[in-house]
């Protein structure tokens, strides 16, 4: 039995395959309202529709291989038709945070190669400003307590990402710093910041990105677009 919040990532979730079309190149986000997503596409992979998707992570390529949505790879891809990924928080100019699951460096992979960028969230992810939500960074592991050092120097309190007591490591074998900096007010100039850092692989700032956000509430669902 669903829960309310499930409820809400299924509907989003379900409401983004009607934007995949036939022969369509798809970038696969990360997350549970992607989880969703991906059933479905299998779904009407089962029923005939033919298209190929990247997956940006690990988790995201064994759901494809489960549910039979066949993968490629930018060896033979060049552009995305479309990407459907989710996000932590979304502000009123569709500016989000990502990288609450730690894929942050191959979503926004994803996310610049396509010509189209679907946003699929429940309402919570709503949000008036960015930051509430602390901000991941994606940071090489050598010497990462220096560049959280750095970090901090620009208002944030970072924290290294823990998983069963352990540093977590990203798909890319990189760390994740968790940076509270409270109200974001300015994503784009934060964001040059941060990635002017050495040791710095990439944040979770996606800036004037996304063309449609997809919201659910659990009974009904709103399409938004920028």
């Amino acid at each position: 039995m669903l829960n309310d919040m499930d409820k809400a990532k299924k509907l989003a979730g379900e409401e983004a395959v009607h934007y995949v079309k036939n022969e369509m190149k798809v970038g696969l986000g990360s997350g549970s309202t992607v989880y969703w997503m991906i059933r479905k596409l299998g779904e009407l992979v089962q029923q005939g529709l033919d298209i190929e998707g990247i997956p940006s992570s690990n988790q995201t390529a064994q759901w494809a291989k489960d549910f039979g949505v066949p993968l490629t790879d930018f060896s033979k891809v060049a552009q995305l038709d479309i990407t459907i990924d989710g996000a932590d928080e979304v502000d009123r100019d569709f500016h989000l945070i990502k990288g609450g699951g730690g894929a942050l460096f191959r979503e926004k992979v994803i996310a610049m190669a396509a010509k189209e960028l679907i946003i699929i969230v429940d309402k919570s992810k709503l949000v008036p400003h960015l930051g509430s939500y602390p901000l991941p960074v994606e940071v090489l592991p050598f010497g990462w307590e220096v560049t959280a050092k750095n970090i901090a120097l620009l208002g944030a309190q970072p924290i290294i990402r823990k998983k069963d007591e352990q540093i977590f490591v990203s798909d890319n074998g990189n760390y994740i710093l968790d940076c509270s900096f409270g109200e974001i007010n300015d994503p784009k100039k934060l964001h040059k910041q941060l990635i002017q850092l050495v040791g710095v692989v990439e944040t979770g700032l996606f800036v004037n990105m996304a063309n449609t956000v997809i919201v659910s509430n659990g009974s009904e669902v709103e399409v938004i677009t920028s």
